[in-house]
Parts: structure tokens; sequence; C-alpha cells
């Protein structure tokens, strides 16, 4: 009795134990399974990525030059498929209030968890005539978006598609008529900053630790914090700006699409170093500091990059 008893215990045991492995295998193989690895291809001409339904990220791809071959794809661990069809030039975009947002030239677009798009703002909606619109950032109550309008862009490049020397009679030309916008989820539309001498084509925005504006000016470089309520310039030069942000450190991170390069800033000496290079652009990335790394879009390569933040 106690023999049989004692070969049905070790019966029960292997049993649980080949259960446990079982589960233990799903549990990890899963994991391992819905690990995204980085860099990833996500099709033509990326230019924002940002975190979304389900954890997955969404990225906008501006693709040809022609009207309607935009559009907006998600990753997660099944790969890369097309989320949503039908934009001209998608640019920067933000996830709020369960949808993501990003601008499109002169409007901005609103898409579901569904993958169905509608338009929020027309150029119509906006106090002042809007040019090109380009980064966007969840405002710091959640309760709207920042939009950033470079202006009229055909002033900045030469004939070879460079930027002026910021000493050159043709910079003197660059007009001032980029403004950061605000507007709030019913899609009431006001000026956040307007037009500056320091912030000619402004490209990224973005919110500091202090819920107050930041901006990248690509023309001429500046990498612009909000302080005293005045925009005001950080060390160095950016040119070519697009992102920015700042983690929860009070580092500032910064990309340049021309340079195709991503710096990172001390907030306290404002001293740069450079996180990533030689990409042959480096777009509107997404900042992930649970994880220690920037999403990058190299625009021109098609690819996303995972860049260590923690150097």
């Amino acid at each position: 009795m106690k023999k049989s008893s004692t070969i049905r215990d070790i019966g029960v045991m292997l049993q649980m134990r080949g259960t446990l492995l079982i589960t233990s295998f799903l549990i990890f193989g899963y994991a391992v399974q819905a690990q995204i690895d980085f860099p990833i291809k996500v099709g033509m001409k990326p230019e924002s990525i940002t975190k979304g339904f389900n954890g997955n990220y969404y990225v906008t791809l501006m693709n040809g030059k022609e009207s309607g071959d935009g559009e907006l794809v998600e990753i997660s661990e099944n790969g890369v498929k097309v989320f949503a069809t039908g934009f001209d030039e998608p640019k920067g975009i933000a996830f709020v209030g369960n949808h993501l947002y990003f601008s499109d030239v002169t409007r901005v677009w609103k898409v579901d968890e569904k993958g169905r798009a509608s338009v929020f703002l027309k150029k119509e909606d906006f106090p002042e005539e809007v040019l090109y619109l380009n980064d966007v950032a969840v405002d710091a109550k959640g309760n709207g978006i920042y939009i950033a309008d470079m202006g009229d862009t055909k002033y900045m490049r030469d004939e070879n598609n460079d930027l002026w020397p910021l000493n050159s009679a043709q910079a003197k030309l660059v007009p001032q008529s980029g403004r950061i916008y605000h507007a709030d989820l019913k899609g009431k539309v006001a000026i956040k900053h307007d037009t500056s001498p320091l912030m000619l084509n402004p490209n990224g925005v973005g919110v500091d630790n202090d819920g107050n504006i930041m901006v990248g000016s690509f023309f001429l470089g500046n990498f612009l914090v909000t302080r005293k309520g005045a925009l005001t310039p950080l060390k160095g030069e950016f040119r070519g700006a697009d992102a920015v942000e700042q983690d929860s450190k009070g580092n500032y991170y910064i990309s340049s699409w021309a340079a195709g390069t991503v710096w990172k800033i001390n907030g306290k000496t404002e001293e740069a170093t450079v996180l990533i290079d030689r990409l042959q652009s480096a777009a509107d990335f997404y900042l992930e500091e649970d994880k220690g790394r920037l999403l990058l879009p190299d625009m021109m390569a098609g690819v996303i990059y995972a860049v260590d933040i923690n150097k």
C-alpha cells in the first residue's frame, strides 16, 4: 500500500514537473517571440515613430512624391504591416486620447485603433496660414498636441540641396514664417510660439520636464528650450535639427536630419555627446527611456534603429 502510494506520488510529481516545463517554455518562448529586433526595415522614407495601440510602434512613411501614396505602418512582434493609407507626406506623429495624430503638409490626421483615418485639422482651422507642418508632440497634460509649422522652406537650401551657410547673404533671406501651434483634442487651435529670428524653419517640437516647449530650428540649428517664458538656445549648433526630447534626468536629445547624427546633451553643462552618426538621415525619434534607447528612423535608408542612450 505504501509502495503503491509512493509510485502514484512520483507520477503526480513528474506530471506537475512536465506541466511546469511546458508552461515555462510557452512563457519564455512567447517572450522571445515578442522581442522586436532593431534595426528593422519599414518601407520608403520613414519620418516619425511613436508607441501606440497595444504597445506597438507606429511609423509615418512619406514614400514617393505622389499625392496619396503616404502610409502609416505598425511594428509588432508579428512584423511590419501597413496600418493606414492615403496620405501625402505624413510626418510627426504622437499618441494621445487613444488615437494617433500626425501632420501631413497643411493638415493633421487622426487614426483610431482599427486604422480608420479622418482629417482632424484642415489648413483653414489654423489662425495663420500654414505652409509645411512637421513635428507633433503631446502636451504636458495629455489634453492636446503641439504642431510645428516650418513655414516657407524654399529659401533654406542651395542648388545642391545643402543648407546655405549662416553667414551667407542667402541666409538673410530666410523668412520668419515658422510657428508652433497647440490644438486641443476638440480641434481648437491657437498659436503657442509665434515667429522668431531664433526659430527659423522650426522642425522638432517637444515638452520638457516642467511642461515647457522645446523646439529644434532646422535652418539655424538652434535647440530652443523655454526659460523664464522665453525660448532660449542651448549651447551648440545642430543644423538640420529634427527631433527634440528631454529624459527624466534632465538630459536633452536632438537629431539632425542633414548631418545624420543624434546628440545627447547634458542638462547642466549643455555639453553634447554623439550617440550615433554617419546615418543617411536622422529623423524624428521616439524616446523610450525605460528601455534605455531612442527608436530612430533613418529616413533615406528606410530603417528604424534602436540607439543606446546610456553613454
